[in-house]
């Protein structure tokens, strides 16, 4: 063919600069528009995941607030006097102090007594308006076998957009004394999720009703016209059930919604969030603009230095053939190799700064690596053992059924407080105060699920409270002395003390317990986390609590062990004395 015949009398050097062009920008795009499709799946799949984890953590937002619900209920299911004639103004007080609970969401509370009277938070207001749906709501409350029972949502004429929680109220012999009602405000409730999740969502029943009340500016969603509050159109309701678990796509009219899914909780709802597919995957298109203008000034580079690379190639090539033509003695091997010298300055500065970056990629990986184990480390202290919140839960469910009301209060001011400062994710470190407040809580709970035979006490120099320290270094190492030391022996104390000394803040654990041999305290030193225990509260355990001190206040820092079997264990823990400033 002509073009070939052409190609074929053109010059080492126009051939060489068409071969280099060609090929290396072809392979430039072909690895742009893979890296490109790499970075845009990339983006997308960590974009869902966001949303599935919003949609998450709001789902369990919801959990939480509807607990506290469940919770209220079955401390008044318990107060079965307040059921009995003459009891009248007693139960209305108990109701509006249950109902004035800021973090609740309930709106109304009731007493419905088996002879029909009604009690509630706001009697006036009931005696005056009523509420047609109690009757209903008492027998289904009486259905359900003594336990929780949640209606769907419906309008009450004192809390509004509601739905109501049911529990029978019964005496120690088991009658019937009536049912507590409580009326949800779901206003309320969608107001606290709104700043957590996507403008445009639903949450759903198990019988496929919509519960939150849609926004009035509401642009995303098909909703009825001419309705206020606004409703969703019932046929876009009907498919909200058919909708996957996780993500999926939903179109409507020329639009295309990105659905995140959540799995049903334990009343059987599942929140729905719902978002524009053009502005989910907004992020991209700085992504197409970026690889588009690095594509064109690549190609331009790519022409000028394919170019002179291609002029200056040829030179070299002929001069190195005359050098060798000469190639005599050790003068010309020498001036051979300096007409080289640039080049192989070249590769040898491409070289070290090959060198370099594998130097800095070995740093980058070891600091990785280090951080890795530092998350790993964060994650273990965060992990809550689940039989501990089962045993304590439990135990406060059978301090309320004794009505020891003052003990209960304190024992879940106490878990809320504790799993409050273990969650807190602001700070790694903390006061000496705030540790110590930690522990009394964590104290107070296995106090009052074993009584008095684990002893506790603190002697701290008030000069010292407001000492920088890791968080959760105190918690794991008083369970593992009331565990592994006062346990055994049948009861004990633990004492925390705490000094300075030689520019370091001191910390001394110890108790009067078991106490161990040096081959049990190699042990717990090499063992990495502790057992799981249906007592403990972390799985954090002494090797864990060494390694972070020394990770964050380096090699001299950490913990050392000495015990004498029948007399007891001392742990004492050194960490720089310095006063605490917030991150």
């Amino acid at each position: 063919m002509r073009w070939i015949l052409k190609f074929q009398k053109l010059g080492i050097a126009t051939k060489q600069f068409i071969y280099l062009f060609s090929v290396t920008l072809t392979m430039f795009l072909l690895l742009a528009w893979n890296n490109l499709n790499e970075a845009e799946r990339l983006l997308k799949e960590r974009a869902t995941t966001d949303a599935e984890l919003l949609v998450a953590r709001t789902n369990q937002f919801i959990d939480a607030s509807l607990d506290n619900v469940e919770n209220m209920l079955l401390l008044l299911s318990s107060r079965h006097e307040l059921l009995e004639p003459g009891s009248e103004e007693a139960a209305v007080r108990t109701l509006q102090d249950y109902a004035n609970y800021n973090s609740s969401v309930a709106r109304t509370l009731y007493f419905v007594r088996t002879d029909g009277r009604v009690l509630s938070n706001s009697q006036t207001i009931y005696e005056i308006i009523g509420n047609p749906h109690l009757h209903s709501l008492y027998k289904q409350a009486l259905g359900n076998y003594g336990a929780i029972r949640v209606s769907e949502p419906y309008r009450s004429p004192l809390s509004g957009h509601t739905l109501a929680y049911m529990m029978p109220v019964t005496d120690r012999a088991k009658q019937l004394k009536g049912v507590v009602i409580a009326e949800i405000d779901l206003d309320l409730l969608a107001a606290r999720i709104a700043p957590l999740i996507y403008k445009s969502y639903a949450l759903i029943s198990a019988d496929g009703n919509v519960i939150n009340r849609i926004d009035p500016s509401e642009k995303l969603l098909p909703v009825k016209p001419r309705t206020y509050p606004p409703e969703l159109e019932p046929d876009f309701v009907e498919r909200l059930p058919e909708l996957k678990v996780g993500v999926d796509s939903l179109r409507i009219g020329g639009d295309t919604l990105v659905v995140v899914k959540s799995g049903k909780n334990r009343l059987g709802w599942s929140l729905i969030a719902f978002i524009p597919e053009d502005s989910f995957y907004k992020d991209l298109q700085p992504l197409y603009e970026n690889y588009r203008a690095a594509s064109i000034a690549w190609a331009m580079i790519l022409l000028f230095s394919a170019y002179m690379l291609s002029r200056s190639f040829t030179k070299p090539i002929r001069r190195l053939v005359e050098k060798m033509d000469r190639l005599s003695d050790v003068q010309v091997v020498s001036k051979l190799s300096e007409t080289r010298q640039d080049e192989i300055g070249r590769l040898a500065r491409s070289y070290n700064a090959m060198l370099e970056r594998i130097h800095n990629l070995l740093q980058e990986t070891k600091r990785a690596e280090e951080q890795k184990k530092e998350y790993e480390l964060k994650m273990l202290r965060s992990q809550i053992a689940p039989h501990f919140l089962y045993n304590t839960l439990a135990c406060i469910s059978s301090l309320a059924k004794q009505q020891q009301i003052a003990e209960v209060r304190q024992t879940i001011r106490s878990l809320v407080g504790l799993l409050t400062f273990s969650f807190d994710k602001q700070s790694e470190f903390v006061t000496l105060a705030e540790e110590l407040e930690g522990l009394r809580m964590y104290m107070q709970i296995q106090q009052v699920r074993y009584g008095e035979r684990y002893a506790y006490a603190v002697d701290v120099d008030p000069s010292l409270l407001n000492c920088r320290m890791l968080k959760l270094t105190l918690q794991p190492l008083v369970e593992n002395a009331l565990f592994h030391g006062i346990a055994p022996k049948g009861g004990g104390t633990v004492t925390v003390k705490a000094k300075a000394e030689k520019g370091r803040l001191r910390l001394y654990v110890r108790d009067d317990g078991a106490g161990m041999d040096r081959t049990a305290i190699r042990s717990a030193l090499r063992q990495q986390a502790a057992e799981p225990s249906k007592h403990r509260f972390t799985g954090i355990g002494l090797s864990n609590v060494h390694e972070r001190i020394r990770i964050h206040f380096g090699e001299p820092h950490g913990l050392k062990v000495a015990s004498r079997k029948g007399a007891g264990t001392v742990v004492r823990i050194d960490v720089p004395l310095e006063a605490y400033v917030p991150e």
